[in-house]
């Protein structure tokens, strides 16, 4: 089969690559793809928000699959377009999108649904929100209903600046705070049948310790040894089925992947939000631990034969992403800085680059802005890849360059101290 995937970014790239060494491949196109993706993927110069050019490519290159990445295409009905060609897609129609299209739609359809979340006031109005916020109480939780590339919320004490934020947008959804330790859960769905994927956990904001504002995601690692047992069975049991159940009810039965964002409160488990694509950075880690081929997996979905793949299985071990952002993100950000170390930094063992915002300028790979890409590695337990993740990354440099230093740092330690006992108390 051949592959299109469609997107620029982290995502996308992790992508081709599980599918580029996918045995029931033959060839992974990307439009337009990234520098990066050359290694995996044949790139084209085509717009993934034009849904006519991408379902065009498609046909000509023959394509079994479409891969939809971003949330951006997939809201603005990109693949229903390519659907209409007749070409098989993984994502969601235009009208099942809009539960991370709108935040105020996927509330909707919990409350239908009797999935637990957050308490929240959906506001159009600077009155409304300042009475929501009033209501709900602090610390405030502000969302701007649209897509926002994972910055569009903010969660503050200072009522002043919650009320900015809701003024910045047109409708905002103000929510009760959760508590606890976030998770990010994606199951691959055809709309009836659903495979969950082990659970991750990513790091919003900017800097070590969840300082400074929220980001796309500064990293993240797989599996979770913190997670409670039974947590993936419970989450597809009291989220995930009755949320697909109910999108079908409405006639917008929901295909691909639905990505739960969940709190593991004080008072049990919340979804924070819905996604209808695979997260970044949380995928990354994903698939390098993906122990079986990805394309029966996303064409069972596209196709509604879900039921016939088995569910994916995963190699022993973690796998940690710590992703490197441009200077100043993520208030501005630069571009066309030259990136060095790239080759030394795949040429370790259990490491492996995954391009995001990055670009070709005179022959050198540049920055392009934003997260400019995550170094990805693996070992035996979190601890062992967070060190091959962060040997990677201080191999990679470019003029000011951000990262964290503590993605995993809290869990590997728990994970130690865990190990350490059990030898203790066999």
């Amino acid at each position: 089969m051949t592959v299109l995937v469609v997107g620029t970014g982290g995502r996308e790239h992790a992508l081709a690559r599980a599918l580029s060494r996918d045995p029931g491949v033959r060839a992974v196109h990307a439009a337009p793809g990234n520098p990066g993706m050359r290694a995996v993927a044949e790139l084209h110069d085509v717009d993934p928000m034009d849904g006519v050019a991408v379902a065009d490519l498609a046909v000509a290159l023959g394509a079994g699959l479409v891969v939809v990445g971003p949330e951006a295409p997939l809201v603005a009905g990109v693949g229903d377009v390519v659907r209409e060609r007749g070409v098989p897609v993984f994502g969601p129609t235009r009208e099942a999108a809009r539960l991370e299209g709108s935040k105020a739609f996927a509330k909707d359809v919990m409350a239908a649904a009797g999935v637990p979340t957050a308490a929240a006031r959906v506001c159009t109005t600077p009155a409304e929100a300042a009475a929501a916020l009033d209501e709900l109480g602090a610390p405030y939780v502000v969302k701007d209903d649209g897509l926002a590339a994972g910055k569009g919320v903010v969660v503050t004490t200072d009522r002043a600046e919650a009320l900015a934020h809701a003024a910045a947008c047109e409708r905002v959804v103000v929510e009760e705070f959760l508590d606890g330790p976030e998770v990010s859960l994606f199951a691959i769905t055809d709309g009836v049948t659903i495979h969950p994927l082990q659970p991750a956990q990513d790091f919003k904001r900017i800097g070590d310790g969840d300082a400074g504002p929220n980001t796309g995601g500064m990293g993240a690692y797989t599996p979770l040894p913190w997670a409670p047992p039974g947590l993936v069975d419970q989450v597809l049991r009291e989220v995930l089925r009755p949320t697909v159940e109910e999108m079908a009810r409405r006639g917008t039965p929901f295909s691909g992947l639905l990505y739960a964002g969940l709190a593991m409160t004080s008072r049990g488990v919340r979804v924070v939000e819905f996604n209808a694509r695979f997260g970044d950075p949380e995928t990354q880690p994903l698939m390098a631990l993906l122990d079986s081929p990805l394309s029966p997996l996303l064409l069972g979905a596209a196709t509604r034969t879900l039921a016939d793949v088995p569910a994916p299985a995963w190699r022993t071990g973690s796998a940690v992403a710590v992703v490197l952002a441009s200077a100043g993100y993520p208030a501005t950000s630069s571009s066309g800085d030259v990136i060095a170390g790239l080759d030394e930094a795949e040429a370790l063992d259990e490491v492996h680059v995954v391009h995001a915002g990055t670009a070709v300028a005179d022959g050198d790979v540049v920055t392009a802005g934003g997260r400019v890409l995550a170094v990805v590695g693996t070992g035996a337990d979190l601890s062992a890849a967070r060190a091959t993740a962060y040997d990677g990354v201080a191999r990679v440099s470019f003029p000011g360059a951000q990262h964290r230093t503590d993605i995993a740092l809290v869990a590997a330690r728990d994970e130690e101290q865990d190990l350490a006992r059990e030898r203790m108390d066999p």
